[in-house]
């Protein structure tokens, strides 16, 4: 694993020291046009990030605090000059601008990072990174105080988003600098160019991830040659074309846009993927154009991972068995491959796919607040695709903010505010006002074409009507808007007298706000590995559904057959080969709950799947909960191998028939998505033990005696039946009884016998 010096994990602590003057609160009565464009962030607790404001204190007051509060992010604010730049720092009106003082603050309690928001602050850095605080940042030059709010902004919006280290929280915090100020040349607040290295730096060595090689036990001449050779690990995946929309005015997209861009979307994907975790791995079949080029050794492995922020992904990884089939190694090598691994996100190198734009894009309220957009497409690896559209729709993730991305490939970033828009806006109005456009000219579409002004309060649509005609048409059919009560205009703006007419509604014109539509989240078992090779998202591959009534006739055959099918696919999915498990276990209906479950854990163990089993062993075992209860793997298993096994699928109804025989099972239950939730788990920790034992009831049709087709099994008697030999009025449709919360189907037997019964209550007599 990376060292943890410098992470900023869990809860962040900060202490805020902020300078403050006498004259202060009366120049701030005399606030310019510009400052009142710019909506200054307030330093608040937020997220992961807990602040400790101190103003103006003394060297002992801040000690003192320093000691109690034990933070891990120091902020020092040097003060506001009138000309709006940022000067130096001083602790209760004395001015520290000698390294030994600045130095001197920190005795005993060494935070992990130091922020030196001060002119000319290489000296100051280098004696607290001297004094062993691991990282130190600071700038070399002068700078505004909007170039220093931006920036102090979004590296604050990093930390409370994301479990990160402050290494990456810097880089993407300097790529949005870049991209704002120092593009539209805001460093300083006259718009002066800056000689030399501009912008904020960083003291301190980028976190390493430290990758344990295991020891390789002396085998043949053959053998050793081979091993050395195999390498660590290799990820297959496409780069596919994403589409984004950045906050600001169009603008020539070169390089002072996209090389900002690129590095800052690549901070993002390595404070994800630092913090990622691997949940499950499965073999797989290899690439099919590069299986002939393995050597002997290499395994190839489906892995599947959650990032620091609660992404999903999955990869296909190939490797030397040894890293393949070791949990911890096989994390630290994806992590290793995919950090190093500097450019995963990049611009494409032909210019035809980001050519200056002919007109802006349409604007909406939902995207950066209505505020002005501009697109730019990106090559992305295919995983990093799927974390991005993952994170879009996280209305905490601050960290595409930071960047000014409001869109991604048509999702909305639903963390944007109106106030992040105007402060973007405001360094891209200072790039027109200092005269450094890129005079790139864009135009301007018709009047007619003009989309209106984004808002959600709707106006209101309706249409005139006359009753004179001409040549069998409309001829006084006009739209308006009603602007205000006793105004109509049309709709380029040109405003009529008000007449007698008759108005409906126009239903073609009340199109809805766009909103974000969530990602549906996948499951991790059983991925597809033909599906993971195209750059689609990745797909469940869980067995096909029963077919229809009137489908096509398929032959006669045992039940059992089908399970043998599944059974072949599930061996190729796992480096084991499955075998019938010689367990002394006794029959299922005479088995007790406790040697069930031990015999399945067993069989978990020779299975390769450790991570299922807790350590607390069987008395923990499983650890999965449902409905606030240890979940009921016996009542479980046994309720659907008797109902012919889990590749019946929707046959069984899961909620009606299989949960209502469980322990996890209340009568005041409100659950939804029971039947999915149980479905999931019992692929994860019994599905292959099922097909490992001969527990499954292969029983026929009742009524015609035949194996496939539409199954639907009574809910009375167990009975399994074709849904279309059940010839009775008012069955309804198959898929009825065939969804997880569907109806509970009663064969004819039963409901006969049901019949009798209640007659013979009812009235004393058959």
């Amino acid at each position: 694993m990376f060292h943890t010096q410098g992470a900023l994990k869990h809860t962040c602590n900060l202490l805020a020291v902020l300078c403050s003057e006498p004259a202060e609160s009366k120049r701030n009565q005399d606030v310019s046009e510009e400052k009142r464009r710019f909506p200054f962030p307030e330093i608040a607790s937020s997220g992961r990030l807990e602040v400790q404001t101190l103003k103006n204190p003394t060297p002992d007051e801040f000690r003192k605090s320093l000691d109690s509060l034990q933070p891990n992010l120091v902020y020092l604010q040097g003060k506001q000059l009138e000309n709006k730049e940022v000067g130096s720092f001083s602790l209760g009106g004395v001015e520290l601008s000698s390294p030994e003082a600045v130095s001197g603050l920190f005795s005993s309690t060494i935070p992990t990072t130091v922020y030196l928001e001060v002119p000319d602050g290489e000296m100051l850095a280098k004696s607290l990174h001297s004094k062993g605080i691991p990282y130190v940042i600071y700038w070399k030059n002068s700078f505004s105080c909007y170039a220093a709010s931006h920036f102090r902004n979004a590296l604050l919006s990093v930390i409370q988003s994301s479990s990160c280290h402050t290494w990456d929280a810097f880089q993407l915090a300097d790529a949005s600098f870049r991209l704002y100020c120092l593009r539209n040349n805001c460093v300083l607040s006259d718009g002066e160019k800056v000689d030399g290295e501009v912008g904020p730096n960083l003291f301190g060595e980028p976190p390493r991830i430290t990758v344990d090689v295991p020891e390789v036990e002396d085998a043949g001449e053959d053998e050793e040659s081979t091993s050395g050779s195999l390498p660590a690990i290799k990820i297959y995946d496409d780069d596919v074309n994403m589409r984004f929309l950045i906050c600001g005015v169009a603008s020539s997209l070169d390089s002072r846009l996209l090389s900002p861009l690129e590095d800052g979307l690549n901070a993002l994907l390595s404070i994800e993927m630092r913090g990622s975790k691997l949940h499950n791995r499965v073999s797989a079949l290899p690439p099919p154009l590069q299986a002939g080029t393995f050597s002997r050794g290499v395994v190839t492995m489906r892995c599947d991972l959650s990032t620091s922020s609660s992404a999903h992904i999955s990869l296909l990884v190939s490797g030397s068995a040894q890293t393949c089939f070791d949990d911890q190694l096989l994390e630290n090598h994806i992590k290793s491959e995919i950090i190093d691994k500097s450019e995963l996100i990049h611009a494409p190198p032909n210019s035809d796919e980001n050519k200056p734009p002919t007109s802006e894009p349409r604007r909406s309220v939902s995207v950066a607040c209505g505020a002005a957009v501009f697109e730019v497409c990106m090559k992305v690896p295919s995983w990093a695709s799927q974390v991005l559209r993952q994170l879009a729709p996280d209305i905490s993730y601050r960290n595409f903010v930071a960047l000014g991305i409001a869109s991604i490939q048509g999702l909305a970033v639903a963390s944007f505010e109106r106030e992040d828009a105007e402060r973007l806006l405001f360094f891209c109005s200072m790039q027109g006002k200092n005269g450094f456009s890129n005079n790139l000219k864009i135009s301007s579409p018709p009047s007619w074409l003009r989309p209106p002004p984004p808002s959600r309060k709707r106006p209101s649509i309706c249409q005139e009507i006359t009753t004179g005609s001409l040549n069998g048409l409309a001829a006084g059919s006009r739209t308006y808007i009603k602007k205000e009560e006793n105004e109509l205009m049309l709709w380029n703006g040109v405003s009529l007298p008000s007449m007698t007419h008759r108005r409906r509604i126009k239903i073609a014109a009340l199109r809805p706000i766009p909103h974000v539509r969530h990602q549906k989240m996948l499951p991790f078992s059983r991925i597809s590995v033909a599906d993971g090779h195209d750059g689609g998202p990745v797909k469940a591959n869980l067995p096909p559904p029963p077919a229809k009534h009137n489908a096509g006739i398929t032959p006669p055959s045992h039940r059992k057959s089908s399970s043998a099918s599944l059974a072949k696919q599930v061996i190729s999915l796992n480096p084991l080969p499955l075998k019938k498990h010689g367990c002394g276990r006794s029959l299922l209906h005479v088995c007790s709950e406790e040697e069930f479950l031990k015999d399945v854990m067993q069989f978990l163990i020779l299975r390769g799947h450790n991570r299922l089993i807790p350590q607390g062993g069987l008395a923990e075992f499983p650890d999965a909960i449902l409905n606030a209860k240890r979940l009921d793997l016996f009542n479980l298993y046994r309720e659907v191998v008797t109902r012919g096994g889990f590749h019946v699928g929707n046959g069984i109804n899961w909620k009606g028939q299989v949960f209502s025989k469980m322990r996890n099972h209340t009568v005041t239950n409100r659950m939804t998505g029971v039947g999915n939730t149980l479905k999931r788990h019992y692929e994860t920790y019994l599905l292959e033990y099922e097909l490992a034992h001969d527990d499954v009831d292969g029983e026929c049709c009742l009524l015609c005696r035949s194996a496939p087709g539409d199954w639907v099994n009574c809910g009375l008697c167990g009975e399994w039946a074709h849904f279309g030999c059940d010839r009775r009025p008012g069955l309804g449709a198959f898929k009825d009884y065939a969804k997880t919360d569907g109806l509970e189907y009663i064969c004819p037997q039963c409901s006969v016998t049901s019949y009798k019964k209640k007659m013979k209550s009812g009235n004393g007599y058959s």
